[in-house]
């Protein structure tokens, strides 16, 4: 017996969003997802109860805006738990371990998506456990524990449900999104919690002598509320790096062109009907073939690092030095703090007296973050390609079934696959090093709201693909013989 015999009567029955039965018109699409992302925000303000929030720190830290979610809330634990399962996924499924076939056999989807939940519950537990009953992450209310009569670790118990609730509701979110929706949930929470704090980096209006917003901080040096230093290089050190926040600015419209130049470079291999005469296409492949979301993956991998290392500090009293060292909750040395990325600009510009750490320290930090992101960014890209069905043997069988051939070429699947074996392993690659690379150098220059670079990668190459769907949608919508033609019911 293997292990598909053994566990499927577990995978096959957990519990599942069903699919749409036929074709689900674009306004209830957009109803749906519209719903569930009232519903994210509904949840990230539900506060848990017994927490002293006074006392509580963001184990994720400045991970979160990749991770959604919100301290102190329900959605304490955001996609962190879906995301680590999609990592173990992606290993066990690119070192052809599980033997699962999802293209073609049903049985092996119902399977993957069943052992992907089962992850998913692993992760809720081996996330929450720590971040409640070790340290001080989410520490209980001395006085619900005695007015409870229940003590501290009965609260604490109280915690742990609420946010394993929380990971529940999220990953049945995502599926309603992926099933009902446009898009996808984990794509839905990211853009939602980082335009949250981009539009408040950019508007946020706390008073004209200290106001945080870009425009109302410009709106106080204008009228002469703020005042500037008088000395040439803080002025300029205040305009850019400081309150004036222009370097931050122009990062943000530099990522936002990078990435729309970036999806709109591409090689389109032409395609032709094999029965329809004059019936032409084209098949794009992307400079980001693989999209952006394998850089979830990847800064899902070092913020789970940086998570051990936090609950190891805690509960570890003689935790040796050069392992990692700790001041007031941060890594301040040993190996927790190399593999820690560059996350602004005050973990390395020494030279502007905005950190004291070490320049060769700081170096040796950039590399390896550098190297981590380029490396990893490529390898999970490969592992994306190949998991979701965008390989060249997936693709060529894709255009095979769609009646299409390349001009030139004999109408057979392994023709088509060597042709695509030309440029989709290459370009997936060279996109998500390029995506890497992105994300580290937007961290360094920091960005707008203090969104994270990655956070704001991410952010606007899931919402231009959106605007794709969207428009596709709505071209399907409007020519129903399309969606036959496409595969979309």
């Amino acid at each position: 017996m293997g292990w598909k015999d053994a566990a499927e009567p577990v995978l096959a029955r957990m519990p599942a969003v069903a699919r749409p039965e036929g074709h689900v018109p674009f306004r209830r699409k957009l109803g749906w997802t519209g719903g569930i992302l009232v519903l994210y925000f509904f949840l990230t303000n539900v506060t848990l109860f017994g927490v002293d929030a006074a006392t509580a720190n963001d184990l994720f830290g400045q991970f979160r805006s990749i991770l959604a979610g919100q301290q102190g809330s329900v959605l304490q634990l955001g996609i962190g738990p879906i995301v680590t399962a999609s990592i173990v996924l992606q290993l066990l499924g690119g070192a052809d371990l599980l033997g699962l076939d999802t293209d073609n056999n049903p049985r092996d989807q119902i399977l993957y998506q069943g052992l992907q939940k089962l992850l998913v519950g692993v992760m809720i537990v081996l996330t929450g456990l720590p971040m409640v009953f070790a340290g001080n992450f989410l520490p209980a209310d001395q006085a619900v524990a005695a007015s409870l009569g229940i003590g501290t670790l009965g609260v604490k118990g109280l915690i742990f449900a609420q946010i394993a609730v929380g990971g529940v509701l999220i990953l049945f979110m995502d599926e309603i999104v992926s099933k009902w929706g446009v898009g996808s949930g984990v794509g839905l929470f990211i853009i939602a919690g980082v335009s949250q704090q981009l539009v408040g980096g950019l508007f946020s209006w706390e008073g004209l002598g200290g106001a945080s917003g870009f425009f109302p901080t410009w709106i106080g040096i204008v009228t002469g509320a703020i005042e500037l230093p008088a000395s040439p290089t803080d002025l300029l050190s205040t305009v850019f790096l400081g309150q004036g926040q222009l370097l931050a600015l122009i990062t943000t419209v530099l990522i936002f062109g990078i990435v729309v130049y970036a999806e709109s470079v591409r090689v389109e291999i032409p395609l032709s009907h094999a029965r329809v005469k004059g019936a032409r296409g084209r098949f794009p492949v992307k400079l980001i073939y693989a999209s952006v979301l394998p850089m979830i993956l990847v800064r899902a991998l070092q913020a789970n690092i940086q998570f051990l290392g936090r609950i190891l500090n805690n509960s570890w009293t003689a935790m040796p030095a050069w392992l990692g060292q700790y001041t007031s909750g941060q890594v301040t040395g040993g190996l927790f703090y190399y593999l820690a990325p560059i996350q602004s600009r005050s973990d390395w510009m020494w030279f502007l007296g905005l950190t004291s750490a070490d320049p060769l320290d700081i170096a040796i930090r950039v590399l390896i973050d550098l190297v981590f992101m380029i490396v990893g960014g490529a390898v999970f890209a490969i592992f994306w390609v190949e998991t979701t069905g965008m390989g060249p043997e997936s693709t060529a069988q894709q255009i095979q079934n769609s009646g299409m051939q390349i001009p030139g070429f004999r109408r057979n699947p392994q023709v088509i696959e060597k042709v695509m074996e030309r440029y989709i392993p290459q370009v997936t690659v060279i996109g998500g090093a390029l995506v890497g690379l992105l994300a580290v150098m937007a961290n360094m220059l920091g960005t707008i709201g203090a969104v994270s670079g990655t956070g704001l990668l991410l952010t606007v190459s899931i919402t231009y693909k959106l605007y794709e769907e969207i428009a596709e949608e709505q071209l399907m919508e409007m020519h129903p013989m399309m969606r036959n033609m496409f595969g979309s019911e």
